[in-house]
Parts: C-alpha cells; structure tokens; sequence
C-alpha cells in the first residue's frame, strides 16, 4: 500500500550546531523517599551523548555542544521523565526527581502481549520502512512493543511501556526509542510516529565495516531532509545538489461536476443493473483523479523559501502551496517505488533518476537551527522520497557528515 501523504515525526533535539561546549551533571532521586537511584539511564534524546547513574545517584555527560535539548531519564519501575533543556558554557548541575509509576505502587503483575502476528509485523515494516538500509534494521525486544487495530477507524496504533530497540547493521547504531506513539492510518493513508531516540554507537567487527557505516552514514545524509534545510539556511541549495521547484494541487472541476453522477453509477452496479457500456462508464469515472498537480518549471529564488534575520541570525522556513525538491547526486534507492502523480494516466510509473520529494507546511513558518533541525519538528510535512526513508537511514543530531567535495 502505497501512503499519499505520509506523516513521519520526531520529538527532535533541537542543537545549534555552535563550538561551546559543556559537562552535564546531577542526581537521580526517588521523588517519595528521596533515595538515590543506582544505574538510572540519563540522555539527550535523538544524540549518542547519555550516561548511567552511579551508587549516589550521579551522573556526568561530558562535551556537550550548547544549544536545548530534551533531557529524558529512563528507570525500571519509574515514570519516563522528560525536560527541555538549554545547554550554556561551563557545568550544569541538575537535581532530578523521578515519580514510581502505578505498576510499582499497585504491584501489577506484567502479562504477556496480545499482539497479533499480522498486526505486529505491519507495524514493525511500516516502523522500520521497507530502504535497503531498513533490511538491515532488527527490533530486538518486540515483546516490548503494544500493538492493537481498531477496525472502525482502520487504523493500527502502537506504542511501547519501556523503549523499543532497533539495531541499525547499515549505520552501525543502536537506537532506543522510548515514548513511542505510532499511528497507521489505512482509511486517511498516512503513517506518523514520535518519540524520544538515543543512538549508542555499535562495536565495529574489523576496520572494513567501520568503513562501511562510515560510508553510509554519509550515504543516509546526504539528500536528506536535514541536509535541505541546512543547505536552506546556509544559502547554498545549488552547491549542495537541490533543486527546489514550485508544486500546486489544485481540485479537478470536472470531477466536483461528474461526482454525483459517479455515485450513482456505483449504485447501479451494485444492484447489476448495467449494461457493458455502462461498465465501461464507469471505469472511467473511478479512475478520474480529484485533483491535479500543477508544476513550475522554474526553480525557486531563496527569499521564497525563507525569511531571515541578520542580528543576530535566524532562518526561517517559508513558502506556499508544496514543495518539489530533487537532489541531483544520488539516484533512488533500488527498492524505492515512487507513487502515480496525480492525473496520470493508467500504466506503469517511470522510475526516477533523483531523489525526488514533496514538502508542505503546516504553519506559516518554522525557524531553521544552524545543524538542519527545526524549532518545531511536526511543522513538516514530507511525502515522496523523504516519506520512503524511515528508520534505516535515521542519524543522531550530532552527526557532522565530511566536508563537501567537488559537486558530482
């Protein structure tokens, strides 16, 4: 099934990108007993910087880049505890209480999860994505995944108690994804998740792949929805291989005029009181597409796609209707099967040979940090190329891919 539009959020970290650096550090404690929590895990979500408490409850992060963060806190038997953060010069103590969860208060015994085999294996291939990268992708605690499907709205949702691991063999990172709220929506065709993730590097088993994740951590980057904002905000679309061009989807008239008619010819052929030529009709009228795209050849000037300030700098994402943006230096992924644009006729699709993607907003405008990230993540919409790509080709914020080289 392929998603028309398709939603693919995360709660990101949202880092500045800037060379001041700082040590985290502080106490885990029990917010009833003020007891010291040993071994409580202590994080920047969607960054590889995190570490473990100690038998006093303390934990040191060291080198952090300043820029906000969501700090989160992950303890067996305590409620997931989660603040924003801003990251200055120097170190930053920080006392933290955790509330037990109702689990522990009320000793529920933990059963076993009723998932169904067809609806946990939709929603790990949705999860994980279906790129080269995504094969390369295992959940290993799917037990600790909550999957249901609600057949009145057709929609599968899944989240997870604790954190849900995938192990990336294609990147070379472990990730754990905690707070997961998944949403599958078959009826509206769209797809969305969130969370909090903390990538731990994996241990390389010889320099050959090292190089390899090495490789196509960069590989991953490059085209990316982060990389085109960070070349939006930087002013450099052209010297980093994107073409953006104007996109409108405008309703086709004559199916507003002819959907009536539509109707009740469906009815009709429910009841089979038709002739062949009404069929035939009839497969006309299914096939007319309510809305047509409408594409301008011209790429479009910087100042349509954002609005800056100078002192001190800002970017802002913003634009009308959608946005087509292809990158121009890497061709598709072999397993990518790009959607019917809309109006086209019957027939096979012609495979691309860009990363082609569609981008609207949901706001009039979204600021743009210097790393590629947004102020405000679910300000996106992303469809096409970028929908495809999933958890196989996700990469911490703290990821700083090579220096350009001479364009391709």
């Amino acid at each position: 099934m392929r998603y028309a539009a398709i939603l693919l959020l995360f709660l990101l970290v949202n880092t500045t990108g800037g060379w001041a650096q700082s040590t985290l550090n502080g106490t885990i404690r029990d917010s009833l007993t003020q007891k010291p929590l040993e071994l409580a895990s202590v994080f920047l979500a969607n960054t590889t910087y995190g570490a473990s408490t100690n038998a006093s409850g303390q934990f040191t992060i060291k080198n952090v880049p300043a820029g906000p963060y969501d700090l989160i806190v992950s303890y067996v038997g305590y409620q997931l505890f989660k603040r924003r953060i801003t990251v200055g010069n120097g170190a930053q103590p920080l006392e933290l209480l955790l509330t037990p969860s109702a689990q522990q208060l009320k000793g529920v015994t933990v059963r076993p999860n009723p998932n169904r085999e067809s609806d946990y294996q939709k929603f790990a291939e949705t999860f994980l994505g279906r790129t080269s990268f995504s094969r390369q992708c295992r959940i290993r605690n799917p037990d600790a995944v909550l999957v249901a499907f609600d057949a009145e709205q057709n929609q599968l949702t899944a989240s997870s108690p604790t954190f849900v691991q995938v192990d990336n063999d294609a990147l070379g990172y472990r990730v754990k994804y905690y707070g997961l709220e998944f949403t599958l929506n078959f009826k509206q065709q769209y797809v969305s998740f969130y969370g909090w993730p903390v990538f731990e590097e994996m241990t390389p088993r010889r320099n050959k792949q090292r190089q390899r994740w090495l490789t196509n951590r960069e590989k991953a980057y490059r085209g990316s929805l982060t990389h085109f904002l960070k070349s939006v905000r930087d002013n450099d679309l052209a010297q980093q291989g994107f073409l953006v061009r104007k996109l409108r989807i405008v309703p086709n008239p004559r199916f507003a005029r002819t959907d009536s008619l539509r109707k009740a010819l469906l009815r009709a052929r429910r009841n089979q009181a038709l002739t062949a030529a009404e069929m035939d009709s009839i497969d006309r009228w299914v096939k007319m597409p309510p809305n047509f795209s409408m594409l301008y050849m011209a790429e479009r000037p910087i100042d349509s796609l954002r609005r800056a300030e100078f002192t001190p700098k800002r970017v802002y994402l913003r634009f009308s209707d959608y946005l087509q943006v292809s990158y121009l230096r890497e061709a598709p992924d072999p397993l990518y099967q790009p959607a019917r644009p809309f109006g086209a006729p019957p027939g096979p699709v012609a495979r691309p040979i860009r990363q082609i993607s569609l981008l609207t907003l949901t706001q009039p405008e979204v600021e743009i940090l210097p790393n590629g990230q947004l102020v405000e993540p679910l300000a996106v919409l992303t469809d096409e190329y970028w929908a495809f790509e999933k958890m196989g080709e996700l990469l911490p914020l703290d990821y700083q891919p090579p220096p350009s080289t001479t364009p391709r």
